[in-house]
């Protein structure tokens, strides 16, 4: 499966670098917000088979927003002690890394804030992030426990990586999974600019 993953984002990468336009890939491309739509029902199909997973996703309570919590203060901490190796501020730095693998909207966030060079470094960092995480949520799976694999995800759980939270976890992961990108993607913009301002 992840070679497979990491296939398919190579030969993606390839396509789009290639000045070939291939009209059942185009509108692929162009619909894939149907395609994740179509995914987040498969998601809820599973969820509603499992009658239990409701209940003991009720009896977390307040303690759902743990996984949430700790991905962005470690994601804001590992941003923060990289401020060295990028030449940038302590509140660049941050920034950057609160944007917890939303690659797209950090760059251009980064870089109305402070220039095109700091945004291609936020654009990058958070890119890797989501593709790091291709790699290790499979070995996470395996020498960890499974909410443990949301971590390298981020902001991208609920998406991109959702599809290697379904194969190497359970049900109740992938619920965690997408509560998680929902939170996270929804802290994004404000994290951002509060770190860049704050720090």
């Amino acid at each position: 499966m992840v070679l497979f993953a990491v296939l398919s984002l190579l030969l993606g990468i390839g396509y789009g670098l290639m000045d070939w336009e291939i009209p059942f890939l185009s509108a692929i491309t162009s619909h894939s917000d149907y395609i994740l739509y179509v995914l987040m029902f498969l998601v809820g199909i599973s969820v509603g088979l499992n009658k239990g997973l409701v209940g003991r996703m009720k009896a977390y309570g307040w303690k759902i927003l743990v996984v949430p919590f700790g991905i962005v203060l470690g994601s804001m901490i590992g941003g923060g002690l990289c401020f060295l190796l990028c030449g940038a501020t302590l509140g660049e730095s941050v920034a950057i890394g609160s944007g917890l693998g939303w690659y797209s909207l950090t760059g251009v966030m980064i870089t109305e804030l402070s220039g095109a060079r700091l945004g291609s470094i936020a654009f990058l960092s958070n890119l890797l992030r989501e593709i790091f995480s291709f790699f290790s949520i499979p070995l996470l799976a395996k020498y960890t426990n499974y909410p443990t694999c949301i971590a390298p995800a981020g902001a991208t759980s609920e998406d991109t990586t959702l599809p290697m939270m379904i194969r190497y976890t359970n049900e109740e992961t992938v619920v965690l999974s997408v509560l998680n990108g929902i939170i996270c993607s929804a802290l994004v913009p404000v994290l951002i600019k509060f770190a860049y301002w704050f720090f």
